[in-house]
């Protein structure tokens, strides 16, 4: 038996090569790794909890990488993207028989597509004995913006007919974001101040914070206060014995909290940061005092800066931030639709100059 030492380039040009990817010019392990070799691990081993996929990258990556903790959070960020992007599912996402099943477990996607309004198609879902649902001739035309696949169809091509034949099922957006019905920032501010007015006295609640409307939408964390002697329904955080401070929406008498009522609510599909912030962003624009974000030009699209987190994805790729919260950069081709959705569901407001 002879055995070859093989060098850590050779291993990365193989692996992404099982993965369906195109070798990189500097070697290094990117984000459309992370993310295919996560995909890979989903499909021999879930259902099982996000934590078992990440220990699973890891070490298949060993070796590759110097710095161990720095891969593991990039790699956990990456589970967390393919479970925003749709290729994962949560438990609650799914239907199954099984009673001993865990609420910590996710599931794989079946292949799917969806169609954006810009024309481009996002890619989803995960086959258990391959690395991609598509051959090797629509394989080579992804392109990658983070965790997301994304194919462009070519001229006079009906490439959604295409991926039905193939077998992949085709989504509509709503079914894909996950977003809660359209309706009016005062409907949902009103429904929820509703359900608060339903509960029945919380009693003493020490040590809560609110977040407080009347402060400047372009700076969070100053928003968030110890109440002194306000009045009226504020979202709020209550602590609690173990674990971090649970969220939801308070009504205040001069400072002092009557009811709370606790966020996620039943059957919710959203964490309850998220309905919090979706509450939050009604709220202000009721007030006519919108949450904001910014443009700024950039190669191949632009930049959209936000103040505030967003209680639903960006379909864009992280960028650098600029006196902001967060950044993403968007491809031109979907910035119409995305400041369309962040104006019309999210009802932000854009503010072009930076300050």
């Amino acid at each position: 038996m002879v055995i070859t030492q093989v060098s850590a380039t050779e291993v990365m040009r193989s692996s992404r090569e099982a993965l369906g990817l195109s070798a990189t010019s500097d070697g290094a392990i990117d984000d459309a790794m992370l993310a295919a070799s996560l995909r890979r691990a989903a499909g021999i081993l879930c259902p099982c909890s996000p934590s078992t996929l990440v220990a699973a990258a890891l070490e298949s990556l060993q070796y590759l990488f110097d710095n161990s903790d720095a891969m593991a959070e990039r790699v956990t960020s990456a589970a967390e993207g393919l479970v925003i992007g749709g290729d994962l599912l949560e438990l609650n996402q799914v239907t199954m028989d099984d009673p001993a099943a865990k609420g910590t477990w996710v599931f794989s996607a079946p292949p799917s597509f969806i169609v954006r309004p810009g024309g481009s198609i996002f890619i989803v879902g995960i086959v258990p004995d391959e690395a991609t649902p598509l051959p090797v001739s629509l394989n080579a035309r992804i392109a990658y913006e983070g965790s997301a696949r994304i194919v462009t169809p070519q001229v006079q091509e009906d490439l959604p007919s295409v991926l039905r034949e193939l077998g992949l099922r085709e989504l509509s957006m709503s079914a894909w974001l996950k977003a809660p019905k359209a309706e009016s920032a005062a409907a949902l501010r009103d429904g929820m101040l509703r359900r608060l007015a339903e509960q029945p006295p919380s009693g003493v609640v020490a040590d809560v914070s609110i977040l407080d409307p009347a402060c400047a939408v372009d700076y969070y964390s100053g928003r968030w206060v110890a109440p002194k002697h306000e009045s009226g329904d504020y979202v709020a955080r209550r602590p609690q014995a173990y674990g971090a401070p649970l969220w939801g929406v308070a009504n205040l008498v001069d400072g002092n909290v009557t009811k709370f009522l606790d966020f996620p609510l039943k059957s919710a599909r959203w964490r309850g940061c998220d309905t919090a912030w979706y509450l939050q962003m009604a709220i202000d624009n009721c007030r006519q005092t919108p949450q904001l974000y910014r443009r700024r030009t950039a190669p191949g699209g632009a930049c959209l800066d936000f103040f505030s987190p967003l209680p639903f994805a960006v379909l864009g790729r992280p960028a650098a931030r600029e006196k902001c919260l967060i950044s993403y950069w968007i491809p031109e081709r979907e910035l119409a639709s995305e400041e369309t959705f962040l104006q019309e569901r999210l009802w932000l407001a854009c503010r072009e100059k930076l300050e």
